[in-house]
């Protein structure tokens, strides 16, 4: 799919970096895992280790020990390898009223980005099969990736909005017409009540997989919701964080529509 991509900064991040593309963002990243899991091969005990170095609590009596060596490191290599992704962060936190510095999302620091971003790449190794042999698999795109010269005619659908395709460059339409290439219903997400949503559909559909598009933090946290609901979850960040929750107005962004391909 031949898409020309635009660099963009955002609030706290963006996937381009210095660069004109996000490829080398990807390949980082994927290096970074499989050097770590060298160290621990199991990708679900990494993924714990990524968890404790970000302040999850476990519960009393869980078979989880920690390695601090191996936290210590996870710290570190992430620090070296992704800072340019992330220098926008800083400056971010210096500008946020104190009441939002606690905000898990908003107030996010960009130690927390860092692991973020590996959390979803091994959540993606290991829900990856799962997701794909569900009987049911949905995807929530944010309105923030629509083309914002027209006005949206987007249409509330049995879930959540569904995508018209009104215009070629819009990104919710690339996406879309991606994942139902796939057999993956596509939809626009407005729902701020995530847990329910996916509470009703489990409900609907036993066996069901959920992909997510959204910023970083947003991401994560989404991907470990379906995680305790029983949801093998997947998804892309987007490039850049740039919506009116970050940036007072919306601004659009973009996600690799390539390793949306690769991952499904």
């Amino acid at each position: 799919m031949a898409v020309s991509y635009k660099a963009v900064s955002g609030k706290t991040y963006s996937l381009f970096g210095s660069d004109t593309s996000t490829d080398l963002y990807f390949r980082t990243i994927r290096t970074i895992a499989d050097s770590l899991l060298v160290l621990c091969p199991d990708p679900r005990t990494l993924l714990l280790h990524v968890q404790k170095a970000g302040g999850m609590r476990f519960k009393k009596g869980s078979d989880y020990a920690p390695d601090d060596a191996l936290i210590a490191h996870i710290r570190k290599t992430l620090h070296d390898a992704l800072h340019a992704y992330t220098q926008a962060v800083r400056e971010h936190l210096k500008g946020i009223p104190f009441s939002q510095r606690f905000d898990k999302t908003i107030g996010t620091k960009e130690e927390g980005y860092h692991l973020y971003m590996l959390e979803i790449e091994l959540v993606n190794r290991i829900y990856r099969e799962a997701f794909r042999k569900s009987d049911y698999k949905f995807a929530l795109l944010p309105h923030c990736l629509r083309d914002f010269r027209p006005q949206c005619k987007s249409v509330p659908g049995d879930m959540e909005y569904i995508c018209m395709g009104c215009t070629e460059d819009c990104f919710v339409r690339l996406g879309s017409r991606l994942l139902k290439k796939y057999g993956i219903e596509p939809y626009i997400s407005v729902t701020t009540d995530q847990e329910r949503l996916f509470r009703r559909l489990k409900e609907e559909h036993p066996n069901i997989g959920a992909l997510g598009i959204a910023c970083i933090p947003e991401l994560a946290q989404a991907m470990r919701l379906c995680i305790n609901l029983g949801i093998p979850p997947i998804g892309i960040p987007l490039s850049a964080n740039r919506c009116a929750r970050w940036m007072r107005q919306a601004y659009e962004t973009s996600f690799s529509l390539e390793e949306l391909e690769e991952l499904i």
